[in-house]
């Protein structure tokens, strides 16, 4: 009998033998296929049971054994949560997705200099088509991270970054990905709650997933968290090599904030993937479809499209997935849910350096999905 984050899965094994054999060869041949330092992967069964297998190690210089248990930071895949509690808030009729911005920002001082201020409705901050760019990418911020790594970056000093920018397009008129337009998401949601957003998370979402290893990862030091590899010239880092030194992360985490900001394991992902898009997280169940629903076409790939903080694939080797990828130095991360079948998958690496993978998480997921399929699950 194996426990993965306090749950048991052994009811799997039994219905489904082989399973587990299967997800483990699948990743010791992904591992084998690059020069990561390690790879865990979790898949949640139609009935909620868990299962859980890694592979390498969760620190190169040490040799310690990758264990189902570690902690990864999750990147952009925490854009979930943030999407999640919006529409906790537009079920109790708080929030509405065609609500302007600046019903609920317009009176802060920095407000008139936010690109497409004016015009700018929370579905386009949930969808990416703000016209808002990316903060994180921004040189000067990049060198302003690495030269105060202690520093706890407020919301509104992250937006000072692209205030007064040239939108590169009217709201509603493009598509461009950026942690920006969750930033002043959830400054919405702190402004309609009253509470920081970690709080509304403790209260309203995380007692919905017992046993939860998901933690906010608000500080240089995360509790479990093991170590990552960033790959020559990251862009966050400026360097390549391990992202925890002397016990501290090298920047501090805490920026990213309604952009990403979890660390956790697969097995985690993989049971809040169930529970988000299951609709297990709202009052009313339909509330899920929304996401998808709101869904516009995005440059991620083939006939990918973005909803309320999720990736949809209407067409992959598994069928259509729901989802998000997520990227943090040292890390990546990507959790994908099988709406035909009832499933969810997550895959973790403790690099981010894409061209040491054999094979991306992505691809991996769908291994994963299709041994799965391939059981009769």
């Amino acid at each position: 009998m194996t426990r993965v984050a306090g749950a048991v899965i052994a009811l799997a094994l039994v219905q489904a033998p082989g399973i587990r054999e299967k997800a483990q060869a699948i990743v010791d041949a992904a591992l084998a296929g690059g020069t990561a330092p390690g790879i865990s992967a979790a898949i949640a069964l139609p009935d909620g049971s868990v299962i859980a297998v890694a592979a390498g190690v969760s620190n190169r210089e040490t040799k310690a054994p990758l264990t189902i248990d570690d902690r990864l930071l999750s990147g952009s895949v925490g854009k979930t949560f943030a999407a999640a509690r919006a529409l906790q808030l537009i079920e109790q009729g708080k929030l509405r997705l065609d609500d302007p911005i600046a019903k609920h920002l317009g009176t802060a001082s920095w407000f008139a200099r936010l690109p497409n201020a004016k015009t700018t409705m929370v579905r386009h901050l949930m969808t990416h088509t703000s016209g808002l760019v990316r903060y994180e990418f921004k040189d000067a911020f990049a060198r302003d991270l690495r030269a105060q790594p202690d520093k706890v970056w407020k919301p509104e000093e992250l937006l000072a970054y692209v205030l007064d920018d040239t939108p590169p397009f009217a709201p509603g008129a493009g598509w461009e990905y950026a942690d920006t337009n969750f930033i002043v998401l959830g400054m919405i949601l702190e402004t309609i709650d009253g509470r920081p957003f970690y709080d509304q998370v403790r209260a309203e979402i995380l007692p919905r997933l017992p046993g939860t290893r998901l933690v906010p990862s608000t500080s240089r030091t995360i509790d479990g968290l093991i170590q990552g590899y960033t790959g020559p010239g990251d862009p966050i880092t400026g360097g390549e090599g391990p992202v925890i030194v002397d016990g501290k992360f090298v920047v501090n985490p805490q920026f990213e904030w309604t952009g990403g900001g979890f660390a956790g394991t697969p097995s985690d992902l993989v049971r809040w993937a169930k529970l988000l898009y299951e609709g297990g997280v709202f009052g009313k169940k339909e509330t899920a479809r929304l996401m998808i629903g709101a869904a516009v076409p995005a440059r991620l790939g083939l006939q990918a499209k973005y909803g309320l903080g999720v990736i949809v694939r209407p067409q992959t080797p598994v069928g259509e997935v729901w989802g998000h990828s997520g990227f943090f130095p040292g890390y990546l991360t990507e959790m994908i849910y099988l709406p035909e079948r009832g499933i969810a998958v997550a895959v973790q690496v403790n690099t981010s350096h894409q061209r040491a993978i054999g094979r991306s998480p992505l691809r991996i997921a769908y291994d994963l999905a299709a041994a799965i399929r391939n059981t009769g699950l």
